[in-house]
């Protein structure tokens, strides 16, 4: 991609989010992560109806008399996206990549954050941690997180979600929203998901909601003869008859595994999650997830 197509891209897409930020999401946005978290503001007398649970048993014996401690909605949010950029994000067969779908949902969520004066990071990532853009405001910063997830291009080629999770744990100390935008297709040969340690700490410390976008072609063969498959992560090339009926069964079924262990992992944890197909317009699907919190 020349200078000029990306900074056509990246304008073309921030005039995009920018109308469904203020249009639909504000307001959306605001009301599924503002108030999430509470901060301590002060210490006053007890007075009746108050909640015992708030007592603050130091003062109350300091002054013998009841105190409680008064709390506030945290105004201010630390949103970091956690954006995968691994080789197949570049997989696309309805007129853009998962990874374009995935940098468009990307800036909509920094923009609706952007409005809301709050911070936000990103974290991109493949079998490793290629960047790490720390919280910030503004234009100029939603616009590089924006340039970077279009343009960066990874050192490796694999996926590793449990690492990217591993790395916001220790990043970020503070109390966090984050958002895991990917395909999520980090699985072992039976299609169980591979970082269910790393959510198990994650989700102790940070509000985590995960966007899972994928392509309609991933989720059957179609009967098209022999292929030669190539594996965009590994390299690995294999010729596949996807002539046979049990061939496109067995793949179903695979990708069909993994879908639900994924599914299973997330809601044992009690992880928001959403998908989106590259063929659908993902503004539905965000907002059917921001009504579910």
């Amino acid at each position: 991609m020349t200078p000029e197509e990306l900074i056509k891209k990246v304008r073309k897409i921030e005039i995009k989010t920018k109308a469904l930020s203020h249009q639909i999401f504000a307001g959306e946005y605001h009301s599924a992560f503002k108030g999430r978290g509470m901060a301590f503001s002060e210490v006053r007398e007890y007075q009746y109806g108050d909640d015992v649970r708030n007592m603050d048993w130091n003062v109350t014996a300091r002054m013998t008399a009841p105190f409680v401690k008064v709390f506030e909605e945290e105004r201010e949010l630390t949103v970091v996206l956690l954006v995968d950029i691994s080789r197949s994000g570049l997989f696309g067969t309805a007129g853009k990549t998962k990874r374009e779908q995935i940098a468009e949902i990307a800036a909509t969520l920094a923009f609706s954050a952007l409005l809301n004066n709050d911070k936000v990071g990103c974290i991109l990532f493949s079998d490793t941690v290629e960047k790490f853009i720390p919280p910030a405001k503004g234009r100029t910063h939603f616009l590089r997180i924006v340039r970077e997830i279009l343009e960066y291009q990874p050192q490796h080629n694999g996926t590793d979600v449990g690492e990217a999770l591993r790395y916001l744990t220790n990043a970020i100390k503070k109390k966090c929203t984050a958002f895991i935008l990917s395909d999520m297709l980090d699985v072992e040969a039976d299609g169980s998901p591979r970082y269910e340690d790393a959510l198990k700490v994650a989700v102790n410390r940070h509000d985590v909601s995960v966007i899972r976008v994928s392509d309609p072609r991933e989720k059957t063969l179609p009967n098209v003869g022999l292929v030669n498959a190539r594996d965009a992560e590994t390299g690995e090339s294999r010729w596949i008859n996807t002539a046979s009926r049990k061939v496109r069964d067995a793949y179903q079924a695979w990708f069909g595994t993994a879908t639900a262990s994924a599914d299973k992992l997330l809601l044992r944890y009690q992880v928001d999650h959403v998908d989106i197909s590259t063929d659908e317009d993902y503004v539905r699907n965000l907002m059917a997830l921001f009504h579910r919190r």
